[in-house]
């Protein structure tokens, strides 16, 4: 049984009975043969039923939205906007798939050299709550688009968003099993990996569930995508624009409760603007509500759990045992986590070393700009950086010296569709999204034509 928990007022909404052997074998051969059906069917005719997705996201926003606010607490606003995000990102791939998956001419001593991209199977998808319909679209979209079908093992507290999203595929013109979803627990996921009709998994979660999925396709020698944790610096060299600098790395810390993987987790400061930057930070996080996610004036809902909110605090009052100054926030009742500023930390408090999953800021101080570049750098992660400058060249150079999969320069980091995404180092391998990410589950096949 799975049980869906609402968590500002830790309410039961709804309880969900996983699916049995004989289900899961269904829907097995239910993707392949979507698979085989999509193969029949133009690229133009996948395009207009795509579309057809994307209209449905917009007609019908408000009760999606609802559904992600109830289910894991982020604000109508920002449920909102996420929804919207996977529509207008379905237009995206509609419009540019063609040309993503257009074959590329090798010039060889051939008559004819070319790769073509085509499609392979059944991909697993293993998401998690923190976005609950952007995560499966970005994953969804370009594969479905190109050819393969997709199966999805959400996280156990959103399978209401899960079976949502099956809906809306299952109403579409797609050929029924194009996209389903599985209520099971990480146990049950072994059997599925090994299903030779099962080409490839990936993954957005923790590195330690990352590693483990990645152990299990090795196993089966299964192509993987592993989107994991994250530990982002947002670095403000002393000649930024400190106001904006301020509100972005607000935005970008405690946007979804700060529960996103590329939150500015660590704000890095060179020490002559840190009195400048605590005070504006400070001033805009003072200016946050904090409360029920359904109303309009509400700045920031819960957390998700209640074992993500005990595990921020602990991580907090470990920080402040070790030195660290509490500036501000602090406190939490249930999943309700006040906007919490800590100042004073160092790369050897926990606040520095682990990642921090929810609305808690950090302010280190930097000798100068290699010193920022190197404390950025003195993570196990490396998915995503923010570096501000009036200094473009310098940026574009410090750019390279950054240990990431994304730096946004004078910018907070998102995802975007137009955009590759993915990390280094522990954050885990291969792109989402764009060119890479369409062409990370497809058969590169080289194809040589002598007469």
């Amino acid at each position: 049984m799975f049980t869906s928990i609402n968590p500002f007022t830790q309410e039961t909404i709804a309880v969900y009975t996983a699916h049995t052997q004989q289900e899961i074998a269904h829907k097995l051969e239910l993707g392949y043969n979507a698979y085989r059906e999509l193969g029949k069917v133009s690229l133009e005719q996948r395009r207009q039923w795509i579309m057809q997705v994307a209209q449905s996201l917009k007609d019908n926003v408000e009760l999606h939205a609802s559904l992600i606010t109830q289910e894991m607490g982020k604000t109508l606003k920002e449920a909102r906007a996420e929804v919207l995000k996977c529509a207008t990102s379905a237009e995206y791939y509609a419009e540019n798939i063609t040309d993503m998956l257009q074959p590329r001419i090798i010039r060889s001593d051939a008559y004819k050299s070319y790769v073509s991209y085509e499609p392979k199977g059944i991909i697993l998808a293993i998401m998690p709550w923190n976005f609950p319909y952007w995560q499966v679209f970005r994953f969804a979209l370009p594969n479905i688009l190109a050819g393969n079908t997709g199966l999805l093992k959400h996280a156990s507290n959103v399978s209401g968003c899960a079976l949502a999203i099956e809906k809306i595929f299952t109403e579409s013109p797609f050929p029924a099993g194009t996209f389903q979803s599985l209520l099971v627990t990480p146990k049950e996921l072994e059997p599925i990996m090994a299903d030779p009709r099962v080409q490839g998994v990936t993954i957005t979660g923790s590195t330690p569930a990352g590693k483990n999925v990645a152990a299990l396709a090795g196993k089966y020698i299964k192509k993987t995508v592993l989107e994991l944790g994250g530990s982002d610096p947002f670095i403000v060299l002393k000649d930024a624009d400190v106001e904006a600098a301020a509100k972005t790395a607000v935005i970008g810390r405690m946007q979804n409760a700060g529960q996103s993987c590329i939150a500015a987790k660590r704000w890095i400061v060179e020490k002559e603007i840190v009195p400048t930057f605590t005070t504006a930070v400070r001033n805009i996080l003072l200016g946050l509500k904090q409360g029920d996610p359904t109303l309009e004036e509400t700045t920031m809902g819960p957390m998700a759990r209640l074992d993500l909110a005990e595990e921020l605090n602990k991580q907090l009052q470990s920080s402040i045992q070790q030195g660290a100054r509490l500036e501000l926030g602090g406190i939490h009742e249930g999943c309700n986590f006040a906007p919490t500023l800590l100042t004073g930390v160092t790369s050897d408090m926990t606040a520095f070393k682990e990642e921090t999953f929810g609305p808690l800021a950090v302010i280190v101080e930097a000798q100068n700009e290699d010193d920022a570049i190197a404390l950025a750098n003195e993570t196990p992660f490396g998915l995503g950086a923010a570096l501000w400058t009036s200094d473009l060249d310098k940026a574009a150079l410090l750019a390279t010296k950054i240990e990431s999969g994304n730096v946004f320069i004078n910018a907070m980091v998102r995802s975007d569709a137009r955009l590759p995404f993915g990390g280094v180092k522990e954050s885990g391998y291969g792109r989402e999204l764009s060119l890479e990410g369409t062409h990370e589950f497809l058969n590169i096949k080289t194809v040589y034509i002598q007469p």
